[in-house]
């Protein structure tokens, strides 16, 4: 018994970290973060991802901190009404995935 109470605490404490590791950022320190030079500006983000998706339409953004990176989700319909969801590494720009939302 001593050891399943064990596990199961095991389990909620690192289930815990891991929603503990991504938090949303306001606008205000994306703001900041993209003054300061820290992230690429989301109008080169937003490019980047419509690039990938010629004609599409951006639906949502979000920038997020995941691991100590800062990561700019986006939202897109495409012109046949098919929606994707992208990530970009918000200080490099890179595409980290690209995939259509089921």
């Amino acid at each position: 018994m001593k050891t399943l109470t064990a596990l199961f605490t095991a389990s909620i404490i690192s289930l815990t970290a891991s929603i503990a590791h991504a938090r949303d950022l306001g606008p205000d320190e994306a703001l900041r973060l993209r003054d300061a030079g820290t992230i690429v500006s989301f109008e080169k983000l937003n490019a980047t991802a419509l690039t990938r998706h010629p004609g599409s339409t951006i639906t949502e953004t979000e920038l997020e901190e995941e691991y100590g990176k800062y990561i700019y989700q986006i939202e897109l319909r495409d012109s046949q009404g098919i929606d994707w969801d992208l990530e970009l590494d918000a200080v490099s720009g890179q595409v980290l995935k690209d995939h259509q939302d089921s």
